[in-house]
């Protein structure tokens, strides 16, 4: 349990992952109600002192433990298979670093693939094999393949090729949550609703 004091003692800082942050407050705690005088809440602002990201929390105000942090920290599903977990956990946090970042996304994309039976060939050609078997859909492909190219070139150190972007490796990661989502998650989610109907009329 983290209480609402001078520094914010949270795993990771939401901007730039990087391990324990120091989030010290920048200012002094402020106290909101709603219009009827409930719902009592201090907050503070915290800065992280390596990305300079904000981070609000608040407390309710009978209590000092931390009620809610915006933005909330990202969590991965644990419904992905253990690798793609692993990978994709990775790359977000080593954002800060987006050449490994980048070529993590792309080793989460490999896994997704192997874990739908797609394990021979290249990269290359299994994305295209899913393609072509409807798993993905031709939108997913030329992004997949993107992914693909951009870890290429940080694998073997393009001289043409312009080194990732923080906000590269973003959306690195954010097509592969998408296809993570769209492969495992949501499929998970639907044989449970209808799991739940069958036991219902039964």
């Amino acid at each position: 349990m983290s209480y609402l004091t001078e520094y914010l003692k949270i795993d990771r800082c939401p901007y730039c992952s990087i391990d324990k942050p120091n989030l010290k407050t920048q200012m002094q705690p402020i106290t909101t109600t709603a219009d009827d005088n409930t719902n009592s809440r201090t907050w503070r602002i915290y800065a992280c002192g390596r990305c300079g990201g904000l981070v609000i929390a608040s407390a309710k105000s009978d209590a000092n433990y931390i009620y809610e942090i915006y933005p909330s920290i990202e969590t991965i599903d644990d419904i992905l298979p253990v690798k793609v977990k692993a990978y994709l956990q990775q790359a977000i946090d080593s954002v800060y670093a987006p050449s490994g970042s980048v070529m993590l996304c792309a080793s989460a994309v490999d896994a997704m693939l192997k874990e739908k039976g797609y394990k021979t060939g290249s990269l290359y050609s299994r994305i295209t094999s899913a393609t072509t078997d409807s798993l993905l859909t031709k939108e997913m492909e030329l992004w997949a393949h993107e992914i693909r190219l951009d870890a290429n070139d940080e694998r073997h150190a393009d001289d043409d090729a312009t080194l990732p972007t923080t906000d590269d490796a973003r959306q690195s990661i954010e097509f592969t949550k998408t296809l993570a989502e769209f492969l495992f998650v949501l499929p998970s989610k639907v044989q449970r609703g209808i799991d739940a109907s069958k036991h219902k009329e039964a």
